[in-house]
């Protein structure tokens, strides 16, 4: 072939593969074409089903927010009437409150007329206590009101007078007669200069000024008012005041453990009352030893009196024994005196033997039955 024809040849081919190409390419774009109108078509539909959901969507929503409406609305009604009811029921608690803060207020009046009152009547008793006659005369009144509401009259004697002549404040009466001694001049100006003391030196003579004080009292109270046969062994130093006591007790416990060597006790008022329990104990158990003893004389008598009884009831059983065989023996003699009459009526006579006769027959017993 020649070239020519190669390069018609050639071209032909070109030309055909040009033409496959472009028909491929029409082929592809129709398919392509086919393919965007389905996803046009689909794509519609689905836009078709979206709005209908949306639709639908829109109506449930708008169903939804009817329904949350009315239920907000029945909750706000309801919000507002309990509302109501507490902001009632406050306002009343309010009122209330008010008013009993009114009279506590009253009753805080009252009480602070209450406190001016105490206060003039503390004033009183500092200026009582002051005077050394006058705070005996008020440890005294203490100790006796304690006395008096706790024990019978008759137990106790104030300013009794002992053998020493020495006149205790108080006496109580034990069962054993020897009596308790009390005693209530506490001496308080060691106290008073104690608490008044500002620096350590007043302190420090405060402090022995106490020491000596009440260990002299306590030496006065066991060498008068302890006497050996006639009194307890033990006598009580009273003092007026609780915070007193406290006091001692924290700060001078080598003046209670003199004061006990001593055998003198120091009470409070609270302790006095508790001592006058226990003497109320005791003397409530010696009345039931008194009493359990004359009980147990009684029940001898009485078991006398029982034996007593005995002797005559058998004494008695005896004659009623000898009188029921002496009714015996009557009851058998008026059995054979009734059975005697019996045959004696029960007797029968013969006929006469003849008329004027003066024979008078003999008598014909007739078999009576049982003889």
């Amino acid at each position: 072939m020649t070239d020519t024809s190669l390069m018609l040849l050639s071209g032909g081919v070109l030309i055909v593969g040009l033409l496959t190409i472009g028909v491929i390419a029409l082929l592809n774009a129709q398919r392509q074409r086919e393919r965007d109108t389905a996803e046009i078509a689909a794509l519609a539909r689905l836009q078709a089903d979206t709005a209908v959901r949306i639709d639908a969507m829109r109506e449930m929503l708008a169903g939804r927010q009817a329904e949350l409406q009315r239920a907000v609305n029945e909750r706000l009604d309801s919000v507002t009437h309990h509302l109501g009811q507490s902001m009632t029921a406050n306002r009343q608690h309010t009122v209330d409150s008010i008013s009993k803060l009114n009279e506590r207020l009253a009753v805080i009046d009252g009480a602070q007329k209450h406190i001016t009152d105490l206060a003039s009547q503390v004033t009183s008793l500092q200026s009582v206590l002051s005077n050394k006659q006058q705070r005996g005369a008020f440890g005294q009144a203490r100790m006796e009101i304690i006395i008096q509401d706790g024990l019978p009259k008759g137990c106790y004697e104030f300013q009794f007078s002992l053998s020493n002549r020495t006149r205790p404040d108080c006496a109580i009466f034990l069962p054993d007669q020897r009596p308790l001694i009390i005693d209530a001049k506490f001496p308080l100006e060691a106290v008073t200069a104690l608490r008044q003391a500002k620096t350590d030196e007043e302190r420090r003579l405060a402090t022995a000024r106490m020491r000596t004080d009440i260990g002299k009292h306590v030496s006065d109270i066991a060498s008068k008012y302890l006497i050996p046969g006639e009194t307890q062994d033990l006598a009580l130093m009273f003092v007026p005041s609780e915070s007193v006591y406290a006091e001692l007790h924290d700060s001078f416990d080598d003046l209670l453990q003199k004061a006990f060597r001593s055998r003198v006790v120091i009470v409070s008022p609270s302790l006095l009352m508790l001592a006058v329990h226990v003497i109320q104990s005791i003397q409530r158990d010696a009345r039931m030893r008194e009493a359990a003893d004359q009980i147990h004389a009684e029940v001898g008598h009485l078991m006398d009196d029982l034996k007593r009884l005995q002797e005559r009831v058998l004494r008695l059983q005896t004659h009623f024994g000898q009188a029921n065989e002496d009714i015996r023996q009557i009851l058998i003699s008026a059995e054979k005196v009734e059975k005697r009459g019996t045959r004696i009526r029960e007797v029968e006579f013969d006929e006469p033997l003849g008329a004027g006769s003066n024979v008078i027959p003999a008598p014909v017993p007739r078999q009576v039955v049982g003889e």
